[in-house]
């Protein structure tokens, strides 16, 4: 039986990037590889759907850090079915739809922002829509909800 594991090269190659991402998936926790008896890095042949979803997923905006945590819920050692992309997929819908509100309403108020130059951050309805601000006290506040 032909040999079923891929280098690292190899694994780069036929997923189109550079080695060193590979090193840097593999550091964050997103893909896993084993040492062969000369050393060699070794992955098997399903870390290519990983990679593939990986890249999709990266694509569409969503972070490192949220692949790793959908990653997690797949089954180590199996490559990412149409099942499993389905429902990862479904889980980041909500989130992109958000982002896409957001990229429309900074859209639509852009213009108006730029010409008004009132620097408010009580009315501005970028940063401060609906005043939520407020709730945090007063003071220096960050306006992307993170203090």
């Amino acid at each position: 039986m032909k040999d079923q594991t891929l280098t690292i090269g190899a694994v780069a190659k036929r997923c189109g990037v550079n080695v060193s991402t590979l090193h840097f998936y593999e550091e964050k926790g997103l893909i896993k590889s084993w040492r062969n008896s000369g050393n060699q890095r070794r992955y098997n042949k399903e870390v290519l759907r990983r990679v593939s979803l990986i890249k999709a997923a990266q694509k569409m905006g969503i972070t490192l850090a949220e692949i790793k945590a959908q990653l997690s819920t797949l089954k180590d050692k199996t490559a990412p079915s149409q099942k499993d992309w389905q429902r990862l997929s479904e889980n980041w819908q909500q989130e992109l739809n958000n982002r896409i509100q957001t990229m429309e309403r900074l859209r639509d108020y852009l213009s108006g922002c730029i010409g008004c130059g009132c620097l408010s951050m009580k009315v501005c309805p970028l940063y401060n829509e609906d005043d939520k601000l407020a709730k945090k006290g007063q003071g220096a506040v960050l306006v992307d909800g993170q203090s």
